[in-house]
């Protein structure tokens, strides 16, 4: 099999002839997301082409310090993406949410380099990738999850007054509804995972596939990365849910937070 085809800048650019189209046809059913729409697309385009350069000077020039710079850049800005979009948690909430997305995300990633692949992690070639995909779907992940979290609290909060009233504990309150984000978070990767294969063929095998990768290789890798993904951000998610409610009442078994779970100070 023969390694992918090139692609010259001219033909690049014919890709954004549909971005136009789309443009149009938001443009044309009054959708106020075109300007959204095209500075992510640029967006996108900028970070891509900068970090392309880095990759190629780092798989040129492979040093363990590098990879672990880039490694850290990467758990740093998909943290700080999470926590940005949750601003009514207390600090000690986010401390754990930063604390579970890291370790489990570098913790599988490890186990996936080292035990399954046998590569060292100071290889750049499996580690920076593999840590793109198992990050990315972590972040994705944990924003669902925290963001059903959030919602159920605040449609559910007289019902968990009233049982708090009526002497249930507040964990036993919270846990379920911590159960119910887990369940959301999993749910992309739920459905990926039901439709590949006859519906459609995944991004980290069709990579393989057009690099000239057998398509039998190409299938282990995929069903492996997938089932790693499945494993971080079932972890990232139990643990920073089952962790952090205990952040959201105190020793007198009552709730510290507001309807939108902005911290109050406990009387």
């Amino acid at each position: 099999m023969s390694g992918a085809a090139d692609i010259g800048i001219l033909s690049f650019c014919l890709i954004y002839l549909l971005l136009i189209v789309v443009l149009i046809l938001m443009r044309r059913s009054k959708i106020a997301k075109t300007r959204e729409l095209l500075i992510a697309s640029l967006r996108m385009t900028a970070q891509l082409v900068l970090v392309g350069f880095i990759l190629t000077y780092i798989l040129q020039n492979p040093h363990p310090a590098f990879t672990a710079a880039f490694i850290s850049a990467m758990v740093v800005f998909s943290v700080h993406r999470v926590l940005s979009r949750q601003k009514g948690l207390n600090f000690r909430f986010k401390v754990i949410i930063g604390a579970s997305f890291s370790i489990s995300g570098l913790a599988i990633l490890a186990y996936f380099v080292l035990a399954v692949l046998g590569q060292s992690l100071a290889n750049p070639q499996y580690t920076i990738p593999l840590a793109g995909m198992i990050l990315g779907n972590s972040m994705t992940g944990m924003n669902l999850a925290l963001a059903s979290f959030s919602q159920s609290i605040t449609s559910q909060k007289q019902k968990m007054d009233a049982l708090l009233n009526l002497g249930v504990p507040p964990q036993n309150i919270l846990k379920p509804l911590a159960g119910g984000a887990l369940e959301t978070a999993l749910i992309p990767t739920i459905n990926s995972m039901v439709g590949m294969g006859i519906i459609f063929l995944p991004g980290m095998m069709t990579g393989q596939i057009l690099s000239g990768t057998l398509p039998t290789t190409a299938i282990l890798y995929q069903i492996s990365i997938m089932i790693a993904i499945c494993a971080a951000v079932s972890l990232a998610v139990f643990a920073a849910l089952m962790a952090g409610v205990k952040t959201l009442y105190n020793g007198k078994s009552q709730f510290t937070f507001g309807p939108d779970i902005t911290r109050k100070d406990p009387s």
